[in-house]
């Protein structure tokens, strides 16, 4: 069915080009930018069912976010502030960039008036909810602070995108909109089916209803954004602990169709020399956009690495952008050039962050000392330092994994174990059945200084569901002389090899492990069972 709704040759370069991609350490996603544009150069076109791929991985991607996102933090002022001021000054920033271009008689500039040039300003002050999500997701950071920060800006982008869709379309949303407010008692009905899907084909199905249906077709039919309302619907959603299960059913389904929009963005039109150099006038405005975040975030008293990171993970254009200006063309406001302009603009600016936040903790440690000038005296409570008091063991990672080996550790051997995690839910319910957690991010080296600090630490857990935190904790631990004992997990063989190169005392493989110890208790429940009769 895919193969015929996207042509075979589509796949193949997607593939080779993502592939290619990978093995440079870059994230695939520009692979398929780059392969959209080969599709273009050799006379390939959008077509409505790549259209509706791209918008069918865009929505289920969405409606994950929702599922993970607690609507508390949308109410926190570091949250909504934050974008209301960037989203103003942004807006204000890039329109006058446009009007110096413009000024000077460069590129296309020349040929906007104000209301377009606003309008350009409004479409580049957002960032890309779809590049963030991926880029937090591959890192396992987005129960982190600065992930929850970032996402939460990145939703309240959203509302802002609806409240100008409505206005600019010159309808407001249908009187039937109302209704909608149904949904919040109707979200009890939909946690009890949540329960009694289960685990299978059933609960992906589910979950396509749930975004695609209900979330997406129901909002648009009442005149409200689709996707929006997909997010809205998972937000319904996530305080049900099985909303874990959902999104990981729902994960590689989502992977394969956003493959189709990166490639739509590459496939919008074939760019003249003109149009180029116009896109990268615009991309060599991005950093204003990026200090910008910096400094607002910043005022709301997060610590250095918490904006830095913050302010990376949302250094890039949007989507969005094409939306605005494909309106703004329907509509005569702008040329349908601009199109090109904002769709080359948007995949520079992914080729440009992907490296940025690969880099992310390099560039922290290499420029703390100037930004930290920024940091005001009085930090949030979530982002001041982490006080720890004496331990034998440390497990990094509270999932199922971390959690029985925190158990063992106490039952079986006696240590004082401490539990470390980035997601406040998880927390929360370690907290409530009397459990020693603390919230900490493997990944910041901030978080280290204030770990490794008692000699009676012996040993340390790696227990993240993220390969490549595990290898940065590792190398935090070895980078401090940490001379205590070091375990880690795997999901996959060749993962195993790289962590015992960097000094891990002993690496586990989960299906090895799982496997053994299921053995050893069936083993020895058959053993007591001939005791008893032997007795």
């Amino acid at each position: 069915m895919l193969v015929t709704m996207m042509e075979p040759l589509m796949i193949a370069l997607a593939f080779a080009a993502g592939f290619a991609v990978q093995l440079v350490k870059l994230p695939p996603l520009i692979g398929f930018l780059a392969a959209g544009f080969a599709l273009n150069a050799l006379g390939y076109e959008r077509t409505a069912a790549l259209d509706t791929i791209a918008n069918l991985g865009v929505t289920l991607l969405l409606f994950t976010i929702g599922l993970k996102l607690d609507i508390k933090t949308l109410l926190k002022t570091e949250v909504w502030a934050s974008a209301s001021l960037h989203i103003v000054g942004s807006t204000l920033l890039l329109a006058s960039v446009l009007f110096v271009l413009k000024l000077l008689g460069l590129a296309m500039a020349t040929e906007l008036g104000w209301t377009a040039m606003v309008l350009l300003g409004f479409a580049l002050s957002f960032s890309s909810t779809v590049f963030a999500v991926k880029v937090l997701e591959d890192r396992s950071e987005l129960g982190s602070l600065y992930g929850r920060i970032a996402i939460g800006i990145l939703v309240m982008q959203d509302v802002f995108a609806v409240i100008f869709l409505s206005a600019s379309s010159g309808q407001l949303p249908s009187p039937w909109a109302l209704c909608l407010v149904l949904l919040w008692p109707a979200a009890k009905l939909m946690k009890v089916a949540l329960d009694r899907v289960g685990h299978g084909d059933l609960q992906v199905l589910y979950g396509a209803f749930l975004s695609l249906v209900v979330g997406y077709s129901l909002f648009e039919a009442v005149g409200v954004k689709g996707d929006l309302g997909a997010l809205i619907v998972g937000m319904l959603l996530a305080s049900h602990p099985a909303t874990a299960g959902l999104a990981k059913s729902l994960f590689h389904l989502k992977e394969l169709f956003l493959v189709g929009f990166f490639l739509s963005v590459g496939l919008g039109a074939l760019p003249d020399l003109t149009m180029v150099v116009m896109a990268g006038l615009l991309l060599m405005v991005l950093p204003l956009k990026s200090a910008l975040y910096y400094l607002v975030l910043m005022r709301f008293g997060l610590r250095t690495r918490t904006g830095v990171l913050s302010t990376l993970a949302l250094t890039n254009y949007s989507e969005f952008g094409l939306i605005v200006a494909a309106i703004a063309a329907a509509a005569g406001w702008l040329s349908p050039e601009w199109l090109v302009v904002i769709s080359l603009a948007l995949a520079a600016s992914f080729v440009l962050a992907a490296p940025l936040n690969a880099a992310s903790e390099a560039l922290y440690a290499r420029y703390k000392m100037p930004l930290s000038r920024m940091e005001g005296q009085t930090l949030l409570a979530a982002d001041q330092p982490i006080r720890l008091g004496e331990v034998d063991a440390v497990v990094l990672g509270m999932g199922q994994i971390g959690s029985g080996a925190y158990h063992r550790l106490i039952e079986t051997h006696g240590l004082r174990v401490l539990g470390v995690d980035n997601d406040p839910d998880k927390l929360s319910a370690h907290q409530a059945a009397g459990r020693r957690v603390i919230e900490g991010d493997a990944v910041d080296s901030d978080f280290w200084d204030k770990l490794v600090v008692s000699g009676h630490l012996k040993l340390v857990l790696l227990a993240m569901p993220s390969h490549a935190g595990n290898l940065y904790a590792l190398q935090q631990l070895k980078h401090r002389a940490f001379a205590g004992r070091i375990a880690a997990i795997v999901k996959y063989s060749d993962e195993q090899e790289p962590l015992r190169a960097l000094g891990a005392d002993a690496v586990f493989h989960v299906a090895d492990e799982a496997g053994t110890a299921f053995a050893d208790d069936a083993v020895a429940g058959v053993d007591d069972s001939r005791t008893v009769q032997g007795a």
